[in-house]
Formats: C-alpha cells, sequence, structure tokens
C-alpha cells in the first residue's frame, strides 16, 4: 500500500485527484503501478486501477490477472471494480472508502456478488488515514485555490 500511496503523491504533484494503484502477482512480485491519469490522457477511463490492470496485462502477455492482488488507496469505482471482476484479480486491498462512488463495499458489493463468473477476497481499512489525507489535503486545496 505504500508504493500505491507513492502513486498517489505522484498523481497529485501532476493535479490528478491522488489515488494510486499497484497489481501484485500471485508470486509476490510487483507486476504494475497505476495513478490517476484523466486530466493528462483526457481519458476518463484512466482511473489509477485501469492505468495499473492494462501494465500488468501487457506485462503478463494476456488479459487474465489470476492470483494477483490489487492495491488501491481509495475504495475501487463500479468500473475499476468491474474491470478487476474482468481480470480475474484474486484479492483487491484498499485503503478508505469511497462514499460517493465506492463499488467494492461502500455503494455496491462488486467482486462479491455471486451473480458475477468471478469475485475477489476484498480487504479494506489499510493505511486507511494516510490514504483519506492525501485526498482530504488534495481537494482542500483546490477549494483554496477556487475561493468562496
Amino acid at each position: 500500500m505504500r508504493l500505491a500511496l507513492e502513486e498517489a503523491d505522484q498523481a497529485a504533484a501532476s493535479g490528478e485527484v491522488p489515488v494510486g494503484c499497484v497489481v501484485v502477482g500471485a508470486d509476490g512480485l510487483e507486476l504494475a503501478r497505476g495513478r490517476n491519469e484523466r486530466e493528462a490522457r483526457g481519458d476518463p477511463t484512466a482511473h489509477a486501477e485501469v492505468v495499473a490492470i492494462r501494465a500488468a496485462a501487457q506485462r503478463v502477455g494476456g488479459w487474465r490477472l489470476e492470483g494477483a492482488t490489487v492495491y488501491a488507496t481509495l475504495e475501487p469505482c463500479a468500473m475499476c471494480a468491474g474491470a478487476l471482476v474482468l481480470a480475474r484479480a484474486a484479492r483487491v486491498v484498499y485503503g478508505c472508502a469511497d462514499p460517493k462512488a465506492g463499488a467494492v463495499t461502500t455503494m455496491f458489493g462488486i467482486g462479491r456478488d455471486l451473480r458475477l463468473n468471478h469475485r475477489f477476497e476484498v480487504v479494506e481499512g489499510v493505511l486507511r488515514e494516510e490514504c483519506a489525507a492525501r485526498l482530504r489535503d488534495f481537494f482542500a486545496a483546490l477549494r483554496a485555490r477556487s475561493g468562496p
């Protein structure tokens, strides 16, 4: 999760919402990292998880990330959670919940829903406060720049 926080810090330094993600293979070796790049790419799908999933798939030479653990600083949204199901991730570990868009635990149970063809284990709250502080600080600074 600390590596994912480093990615979140790099995202914030680039003016992106500070969310980071790291994909680790079943063997415990890092496959890929990602951070929010929506602004830089002009791409609404360039969330940290999607960026990392794509890079991991390229590294393993296929779309199946079976046995992989995905570390994300923020609870994945519906798009990212769906991508994690489709990629066959084994486990998703996230830092802080997303009360507005969290789709793994908060608003939906994507990844645990028995109707899906694949499910993943969920571990929530790892370095919760550190992950949440990045987001709080980023949005407080954004509000301060834009004024009342």
